[in-house]
């Protein structure tokens, strides 16, 4: 009697996370259109407590989608246009003397807020870039030795146009790393960007009217209970020999981290919270590869003046791994 106790109230559980899951990306789609899929991801990471870095051309929503984001969650929210001449302590603040108490006072940056959009991040410096690594791998930001915790929540939605226009630096590969996925938005279908035309043809601002459906503490009891979603010990050995067919691939010179199993892994939970599930299948895992996986792998040289992308070796690996077949006994627990 215990164990089917338990096991309903995880089901219940699970079933309350897909509810507030779909009202989030309801409230989100209100103010961009035919990005479900991109909406989605930017919400298994919130939940997965990871950070999406937004990569595509300019005028596609990049922006839209981050705003829309933070209008939808009621917790501060910051924003970081970056430019070239732009300073780290611009980004994690500085220390100001205070004549009336005669100590240095923190003016905290933009970095102190829960939801926080790096817009147009490649167009700063390397040394600026690095400037959010502390923050975006240990939640807390040091300045002049002293070390600051950040809230919870803490979510780093950055934006970039590709490497190849003009004025941008390419991402060191330790910030790359420390993002849990890359996603692309594209360009709307043609039924998507009627709706934009007919919807927010006088709009500047689409977020402007969004009202926020979760609180900051909705979202951290959702990162509690995604944290709960069972990992079955074969989905386990599925991601490892993911991890150790990659490192082992001609075509690949740096495979998978052990770093990118345990993104892989939190954001799969996530994702199975999301469909009322309180366990992981290995559809979560598939359908999470590319975002989680692209941007962390280092392809040899050979290999990429033949034009194969990381998304090919990808797409190799997940049909050459063998996908395990959990037992129906292991799901229902």
């Amino acid at each position: 009697m215990a164990t089917t106790a338990a096991t309903e109230a995880r089901s219940d559980q699970a079933e309350s996370f897909a509810t507030l899951h779909r009202s989030l990306a309801e409230n989100m789609a209100k103010a961009i259109q035919g990005k479900d899929d991109a909406i989605d991801l930017v919400i298994l990471a919130l939940v997965a407590e990871g950070h999406v870095l937004i990569e595509d051309v300019p005028g596609v929503g990049k922006t839209t989608l981050a705003k829309a984001l933070a209008a939808s969650v009621a917790s501060p929210f910051g924003r970081i246009q970056f430019t070239p001449d732009l300073l780290p302590s611009d980004v994690i603040g500085v220390n100001v003397w205070d004549r009336t108490t005669n100590t240095f006072d923190l003016r905290p940056g933009p970095v102190f807020a829960s939801i926080l959009l790096a817009d147009e991040i490649n167009r700063a410096s390397p040394k600026t870039q690095s400037a959010l690594l502390e923050a975006m791998a240990e939640r807390q930001v040091t300045v002049d030795g002293t070390t600051h915790q950040l809230t919870r929540p803490f979510l780093v939605l950055a934006t970039q146009n590709p490497t190849d226009h003009e004025g941008t630096y390419p991402l060191p590969e330790s910030q790359l790393d420390r993002f849990l996925m890359r996603i692309s938005m594209g360009y709307p279908n043609r039924e998507a960007e009627l709706a934009i035309l007919d919807m927010h043809g006088e709009e500047v601002d689409t977020t402007r009217d969004l009202e926020a459906v979760l609180s900051a503490a909705h979202v951290n009891g959702l990162v509690q209970a995604a944290r709960g979603v069972r990992t079955d010990p074969a989905i386990a050995g599925y991601l490892v020999d993911l991890a150790e067919a990659s490192r082992r691939h001609p075509g690949v010179a740096v495979g998978m981290s052990p770093r990118a199993t345990l993104a892989l892994q939190r954001v799969s939970r996530a994702r199975a919270a999301t469909r009322g599930r309180t366990y992981v299948t290995p559809d979560d895992v598939k359908a999470l590869a590319q975002p989680v996986l692209a941007h962390r792998l280092r392809l040899t040289a050979e290999t990429a003046v033949r034009g194969v992308t990381a998304a090919d070796i990808l797409n190799e690996l997940l049909d050459r791994v063998p996908v395990p077949q959990p037992r129906p006994t292991d799901l229902a627990g």
